[in-house]
């Protein structure tokens, strides 16, 4: 390892690692194909890391940081806009960011949701939920005050599920070579249509509440 600028080497584990516990998962990846991916020495694991496991917790995470930087959360819509406009940004944002097959945190995610392995629940969770909260917050205040906590929570699981799944299929259909277009290839006509059905189903709940 002499020589080489350390911080270089960990970014390259990094990107990596993040690449062949997608492509063989966790318990099928190797330290040495990382590293040989890496052109690192096979002990530059336990040297930055300390272990497989801590390094397959730092590969997400920085899978995670940099799809957030690719792909803000709050899709480029700003804290004082209306809360429509804020719904959509998170919209936009979730779709972008699962159907960017270069974002790799979601496909570990779903790794994880298929063949868990328990080594990144708390780590997702400590990251996710902050974001799930702002949600929870936008669709609150769509629905108003009177909604209750889980008429709240059924319709931001149902907007997350219009983004998730659709994008998911979307990915999978281009891994399989799918090249043919499709509707849900134009992510903000999509997403516009999410909003939409999103803010009348709320609209109906919160005239019933």
């Amino acid at each position: 390892m002499a020589g080489r600028d350390p911080v270089k080497t960990k970014e390259r584990l990094l990107d990596a690692a993040t690449a062949v516990f997608v492509e063989m998962g966790y318990r099928d990846a190797t330290v040495a194909e990382i590293c040989n991916r890496a052109e690192a020495n096979i002990s530059a694991v336990n040297y930055y890391f300390g272990s497989k496991k801590a390094l397959y917790r730092e590969a997400w995470l920085h899978a995670f940081r940099e799809a957030m930087q690719v792909h803000p959360p709050d899709g480029g819509v700003t804290a004082a806009a209306p809360p429509e406009e804020r719904l959509r940004g998170q919209v936009t944002a979730i779709m972008a960011r699962i159907a960017d097959e270069k974002c790799r945190d979601f496909a570990i995610s779903q790794m994880e949701l298929t063949n868990p392995t328990g080594l990144l629940e708390d780590l997702m969770r400590s990251e996710l939920d902050p974001l799930r909260e702002k949600t929870l917050a936008v669709v609150r205040e769509l629905l108003g005050t009177h909604a209750s906590d889980v008429q709240v929570q059924f319709c931001e699981v149902c907007i997350l599920s219009m983004c998730v799944n659709p994008m998911l299929m979307k990915r999978n259909r281009h891994g399989g070579g799918g090249k043919a277009a499709h509707p849900m290839d134009d992510l903000e006509a999509f997403a516009d249509h999410v909003v939409k059905f999103s803010l009348a189903g709320m609209a109906a709940i919160r005239g019933q509440a």
